[in-house]
């Protein structure tokens, strides 16, 4: 009596951890298994799950986008990524503008670091080169780039050297975030930037310590991609956006009804539309020809706001309630104007200087106007009739914003 009243007893605790926190994957097959291969679960759709994705009957009805753009300028795929590279070098060949190895010690080990490599014994020795500087070399690899391939690279100094002009990447591993290499860079840096120094005045124009050397780096290892066996292609939207993602789902499926009959896309989110590949054709084939699909694109109404340099780019969709905005500027002038007071007479007074200040205080372009936006010609107009400059147009749209007018979402940065 007491031995099975014990084993039901330890499968209840065995259980309670799963009963409590939900059947994981593993605890819901062996339980299908001991009960004939059948899981009976109450979330469980066969409808669902019998399917990756659920495509819509037909097409939907959204309004016209606002640019007509294809597929692949809107879009890329989620497997075809780029692979960011990095790695740690010496250039060399500087005419005297390389880093100072009192204050990099660093570029002095790595000197010697080479040096032996190279068969240099460097014991005991002092190193005073400046014509070397210790650079980071970055770079993105393509996707489906094979070995043998040549890619850019960018050059930037990490020490104290005032230029790379003239100097010469000598062999840079690259590494990937595994820590693997896949790439190596070496050749001559081109730097746009230049400096001209006298004895009492320096010129500085660009960046000198940054540089590139074109087709700079070799592909040593190939990124491992099964693109032509996936099953399902996903599309990621570079401008997240619902009616975009269904607009690009629709036109694949109208194209795919045609073409294979059967409808292939489903849109997932605001960012990521699904596409199952038919049978009888590759991946590349049948990406190549529903790249080049024309959609309507749309965005969101935004205003963006750059107060360093005064930039203002305001959305097509962007509207403005009607409002009305006073807006002068404010003048205030203060004029020094001291006075020179003599004594009286026989007073055994000094002669003094008595100050004087007087300010005025005006508006001269202070005007109230109406603006009411409902497009963007009309919204750029009615800025221009206040004829404020760039700084004042920015504190209207954020006064506008303040009072609840505007219909857009407004970015400042």
């Amino acid at each position: 009596m007491m031995r099975p009243f014990a084993f039901l007893l330890a499968a209840a605790l065995g259980l309670q951890p799963a009963l409590a926190d939900g059947l994981t994957p593993k605890a819901k097959r062996e339980l299908a298994a001991r009960n004939g291969g059948v899981y009976d679960d109450p979330e469980y759709d066969p409808a669902t799950t019998s399917r990756m994705f659920r495509v819509s009957s037909g097409p939907s009805s959204l309004p016209p986008g606002q640019v007509a753009s294809r597929i692949k300028d809107i879009a890329q795929l989620q497997s075809s990524r780029d692979n960011q590279l990095v790695g740690y070098g010496l250039v060399i060949g500087l005419a005297g503008s390389g880093d100072s190895l009192r204050n990099s010690p660093f570029t002095e080990q790595s000197i010697r670091a080479m040096l032996e490599n190279l068969g240099i014994a460097t014991e005991g020795g002092s190193a005073r080169a400046k014509n070397v500087a210790a650079v980071i070399v970055t770079a993105n690899m393509p996707p489906y780039v094979q070995s043998g391939a040549r890619i850019d690279i960018d050059v930037s100094s990490m020490g104290d050297a005032t230029s790379l002009a003239g100097g010469t990447l000598i062999m840079t591993p690259l590494k990937a975030a595994d820590g693997e290499i896949y790439a190596v860079g070496q050749g001559s840096v081109i730097v746009s930037g230049f400096t001209a120094k006298g004895q009492a005045e320096q010129l500085t124009q660009g960046v000198p310590t940054a540089g590139r050397v074109p087709n700079g780096a070799i592909v040593e290892r190939t990124v491992q991609s099964e693109f032509d066996d996936q099953a399902t292609l996903t599309l990621q939207l570079r401008n997240p956006d619902f009616s975009t993602a269904i607009r690009i789902a629709d036109a694949i499926n109208d194209y795919t009804s045609q073409r294979f009959g059967m409808r292939v896309a489903a849109e997932r989110d605001s960012r990521t539309v699904q596409i199952r590949r038919p049978k009888g054709v590759s991946a590349a084939r049948f990406y190549a020809e529903i790249e080049n699909l024309v959609v309507e694109s749309d965005t969101p109404a935004r205003v963006v706001i750059d107060e360093r340099t005064g930039t203002i780019v305001i959305g097509n969709d962007v509207k403005i309630s009607r409002v009305a905005i006073s807006h002068g500027t404010l003048t205030v002038r203060i004029t020094e104007a001291p006075r020179v007071v003599q004594p009286e007479p026989f007073s055994k007074g000094v002669t003094a200087v008595e100050p004087f200040t007087a300010i005025d205080a005006s508006r001269p372009d202070a005007r109230v106007a109406v603006l009411d936006g409902p497009d963007l010609e009309t919204l750029v107009s009615g800025l221009n009739r206040l004829g404020v400059k760039p700084d004042g147009i920015i504190a209207i749209l954020q006064g506008i914003k303040s009072a609840g007018a505007l219909q857009a979402d407004l970015v400042l940065q």
